[in-house]
This record gives C-alpha cells, sequence and structure tokens, in this order.
C-alpha cells in the first residue's frame, strides 16, 4: 500500500514538474527578467543615492528580498493554476475518488510548487551574481527558508484554487494580497527604519519573518529573532496544510 502512495505522490509530482518546464518561456525566464530590472532600477541607480542598509551595500540589502519574492510568486502561482484547471476540467474528480490518501494529493502538487520555487529562486540567484557578490553567512538557514516559504505558499495557492470559481479567482489574491505583504515585507528597506507604530504592524506580516530569515542566511543582518521567525514559518505552514486537509477531505470546492 505504501508502494502505492508514493507511486501516486511521483506521478503527481512528475507532472507537476513537467507542466512548468515544459513551457519554461513563460515559467522560468519571465521572473528573471523581472527580477534584472530590479536590480538595474532599484540596486544599481537608486542603489548608489542610497548608499549602505544594514551595514552593506543597498544592492547587497535587496537581493536576499528579491530572491524569496521570485519563489513566492513562483510556487504560488503554479499551484493556484495547475489545481485549478484540473478542477475546472474534471480531471481531480477522479483523483479524488481514488484509492489515494487526500495527504499525497496535497503533497504531489504542493511538491510541484516547491520544485518550480527553487528553480525560479536558483534562476534569480544567478542573476543576482551577475550585479553583486554572493556570500552565505549560514546556508542552512537559506536552504531551510526557502523550502518552507515555497511550501507555504505552495499551500497558499492550493487553498486559492479550492475556493476559485473561474480563473479570474485565481488573480485576486496574486493582486490584492500577495503583493501588498511582499512589498511591505522589507524587501527594499529595513525594519528599523519604520516609525514603532509601524514596526508592529509590519510583525502582522508573515512575509517579513520569511525575508528576515533568508536576508540573515546572506548577511548575517535580521530585524527580528530568527527563531521565532522560523516557528511562525513552521506554524503557518501546519495551519495551512491543516486547513487544505480538510477541505479536500470535505470535498468543500471541489464538488459542483
Amino acid at each position: 500500500m505504501k508502494a502505492l502512495y508514493l507511486t501516486a505522490f511521483k506521478s503527481i509530482l512528475t507532472k507537476e514538474i513537467n507542466r512548468f518546464t515544459r513551457i519554461w518561456i513563460q515559467t522560468l525566464v519571465p521572473p528573471a527578467i523581472s527580477m534584472t530590472l530590479y536590480f538595474l532600477i532599484f540596486g544599481n541607480l537608486v542603489g548608489k543615492r542610497i548608499g549602505e542598509m544594514g551595514g552593506v551595500s543597498y544592492m547587497e540589502f535587496i537581493a536576499p528580498g528579491l530572491i524569496m519574492m521570485a519563489v513566492i510568486t513562483s510556487s504560488y502561482s503554479n499551484v493556484a493554476s495547475s489545481f485549478f484547471s484540473a478542477k475546472f476540467q474534471r480531471n481531480l474528480e477522479e483523483l479524488i475518488v481514488a484509492p489515494v490518501p487526500h495527504y499525497v494529493i496535497i503533497a504531489g502538487y504542493v511538491g510541484g510548487g516547491v520544485a518550480r520555487g527553487l528553480c525560479v529562486g536558483s534562476i534569480v540567484t544567478l542573476v543576482a551574481m551577475c550585479f553583486v557578490d554572493i556570500t552565505l553567512h549560514h546556508a542552512g538557514l537559506v536552504a531551510l527558508t526557502v523550502f518552507l516559504t515555497a511550501v507555504l505558499f505552495a499551500l497558499g495557492g492550493l487553498i486559492n484554487a479550492i475556493f476559485a470559481k473561474s480563473y479570474d479567482d485565481i488573480s485576486i489574491v496574486p493582486t490584492f494580497v500577495l503583493t501588498p505583504l511582499t512589498y511591505l515585507g522589507g524587501v527594499f528597506y529595513s525594519l528599523s527604519l519604520l516609525p514603532d507604530f509601524w514596526q508592529g504592524v509590519s510583525a502582522l506580516n508573515p512575509v517579513v519573518y520569511m525575508i528576515n530569515v533568508f536576508r540573515f542566511g546572506f548577511l548575517g543582518y535580521a530585524d527580528m529573532s530568527v527563531p521565532v521567525s522560523i516557528a511562525i514559518m513552521v506554524g503557518f505552514c501546519v495551519g495551512l496544510w491543516s486547513l487544505a486537509y480538510y477541505l479536500i477531505s470535505r470535498g468543500i470546492g471541489l464538488r459542483t
């Protein structure tokens, strides 16, 4: 039985990876172009006027945040679009009634989102190396943070797809939730520059903790406690996984 579950997981994961690699010009190239523009405009042109931030050059400061932005967007959009397409085309119904546990289905789709997030993150890191010297203060934290972040937003994309009733619903969360959270998550500035009130408000933003740990892994600089940030990320992952499992097991948003 375990072999059957493993085969099902591999099948879903392979399908998801083939899906985004087959159209790599649409899934892998655009983030590289977008981040190149960010580095040229914010890092090179604006950064020269800003000078240092957090004890490093502005371009070095924003590099981890830009990499994390690409990972968040890619892992989220991969699962949201793929799962909704399967639901819209009624392919998901066959998978739901198959003798496969719901956690295997979730793991397969989330694994595909994580794979795309890691691929895009690696590509953007190579782009960043063309503009700034990338050094790792703690490689283990970098790997852990990018993995947890990809898992968290892949789960978010899955939940969005479950509730979505049309393709337009897929774009609502990235536009009105992900973009504000990311831009206000400390990608382009240090939280220490904010007044005390806005620092407290920023503490409600989960993206802040991801970028905080990720930047610490690269630069050894953090605005918040690293252990607390990791604990919050793990908590969000567990919470979203539990919610996704509950929704799929109850068939909420899946049956029409």
